[in-house]
Parts: structure tokens; sequence; C-alpha cells
């Protein structure tokens, strides 16, 4: 009960606060924003501490050539927790309108022409940019998607993100007893985005070279997309100077080992890693238990 209580006291704690934010205009919540990631990089020593090191270990090995300083990056990824909680706050107030108009599209050819004939979809992604917008953004694109994901403690803030990731015809399926949800979604030609760029345990995945080093790496999209005869396609957003971009990359080559594959997946997130090393979550300990 006193758990309950608690929990309760948070979330209203929390919907007062993101009231306010989402009544500021939209330049200064963002400024906000920002300077709150930058608080998070000062005051969250333990989460500091891992995206250094993740970081500093990444440029020791060459997998960040001309990279800034550990620091100027891990402190841009807290900057863009920071900004990305502001724009949910504002979509969940329905005050999402110019970020949703902002987000542009790149290579969405490679989605039109790649001759899936009513085929399932997977797209798979990253932590990187604000990647809940791109799950909004690409289900009003594409008429909706599934996305996997793993409920928030608090019942009371899972219900606000459940509101956020569901406002546009999307739908959340989550991890425990998902697999025969998203079968099913596959194969009646839906899409599914998977998030593979964090660690799992040995039964689900393989360790697979990522960022110059193995890392755990999930089965599913392989399996998945075996199972129900669907194409994978890496899809990132990153935040630019005028809004958003989405890119949609070419369907991965499926043939080889499920090792083979992965290999392949993580280098496309390799990519935009490089290229965006900022809007990336390196407070993960991605290359645990290796």
């Amino acid at each position: 009960m006193l758990t309950k209580f608690l929990r309760a006291g948070e979330f209203l704690f929390f919907l007062i606060l993101t009231f306010v934010l989402a009544l500021l205009p939209f330049r200064i919540a963002k400024r906000f924003g920002a300077f709150a990631g930058r608080l998070l990089y000062r005051f969250w020593g333990s989460r500091r501490k891992i995206a250094l090191e993740n970081i500093s270990e990444a440029i020791s090995r060459g997998a960040l050539p001309g990279a800034p300083s550990p620091e100027k990056i891990a402190v841009g990824c807290f900057e863009n927790l920071g900004v990305s909680f502001i724009e949910l706050v504002k979509i969940y107030y329905g005050l999402g309108g110019r970020l949703l108009s902002g987000v542009t599209f790149r290579g969405t050819e490679n989605w039109t022409e790649s001759g899936r004939a009513g085929r399932g979809a997977i797209f798979v992604t990253a932590h990187a940019g604000n990647w809940e917008l791109m799950a909004l953004r690409s289900g009003l694109e594409y008429g909706g998607l599934a996305g996997v994901a793993r409920p928030l403690d608090n019942p009371y803030l899972n219900r606000f993100l459940e509101r956020v990731r569901t406002r546009f015809g999307n739908r959340i399926i989550y991890k425990k007893g998902a697999l025969r949800r998203i079968l099913a979604a596959l194969k009646s030609g839906g899409i599914v985005g998977i998030l593979m760029d964090q660690a799992v345990v040995k039964e689900e995945g393989h360790i697979v070279p990522f960022m110059g080093r193995g890392a755990w790496t999930t089965r599913m999209p392989v399996v998945l997309a075996r199972r129900a005869g669907a194409d994978v396609f890496p899809v990132f957003i990153r935040r630019t100077a005028s809004g958003h971009e989405i890119t949609v990359f070419p369907a991965a080559d499926l043939d080889g080992t499920e090792e083979e594959v992965l290999g392949r997946l993580n280098l496309a997130i390799e990519g935009f890693v490089r290229e965006n090393p900022e809007q990336w979550l390196w407070i993960h300990r991605r290359w645990k238990r290796t």
C-alpha cells in the first residue's frame, strides 16, 4: 500500500512539473531540457561514469575516428535525453504538431522499391536521437506500427508513456509473452519496431562485434524475420538544426548465420553512432557479461 501511495505521489508531482513545462514556448522548453540534461550529467554520477568509460573505450579502439573528447560526447548525450523528454511532454499534452511537421524523411525509396508485396517489416533501430518521436512519426507515415517495450516500474508513469506512444495509432507489445503477438502483426503485413542496442542474457542472443568489441545482441530481429517472412530495415532518427531527420536504409541481407546477420545490423547502428556520437545512449552497460 505504501509503495502504491508513493508511486501515485511521484506521478502527481511529475504531472504538475510536465504541465508547466508543456506551457513554455518551444524554444525556451528545449533550452530547459538541455540545461536539465547538463544537471543530470553533473549529479547522476553512476551513469556519467558508465558513459565516459564506454566512450573512452570506443575511442581507444578506433571505433570513433575524429570524435571530440569523451566529456563533450557524454554531455551531449545527457542534453539529448533532456530535450527528448521535453519533446515527449509537448506531445503528451497535444502540443507536438510543430515537432511532427519538422520531421523529414530520407531513404523512403528503400521502402517503396523493396518489392515488399504486403509482407510484414521490422524496423530495427537504437536508442538514438529521439527514438520515441521516430516511432510516432514513422507510424503516421506508414500507417501505424507496433513497438516492443518493457513496462516502467511505476504503473502511473507507464500509462503516461503509453499514452504518448499510442497517440497516433501505434500500439505497444510488452516483452512478456510477446512472440505470438509480434508474429501475428508481421504475418498480417504490419510493421514492428525493435530497439536492438541493449545487452541481453545468453539465452536471448549472441556475442557480436559492436564498436570494436563483442556485445551481447538480441536474436529477435533475425528469428522474427525468418519465421514471418518479413523484411528488416535499419531506421534511425537524428536531431538536426531545423528539426529531426529519419533515414530508412535498404533492407538487410538475411542470408547467413544469425551472428552474421546481427553483425550487419550492428554495423548499421555503428554508422549512426560514428556520425552522431552525442545522440546515442552511452549510459547503458552495452558490453556487460562479455
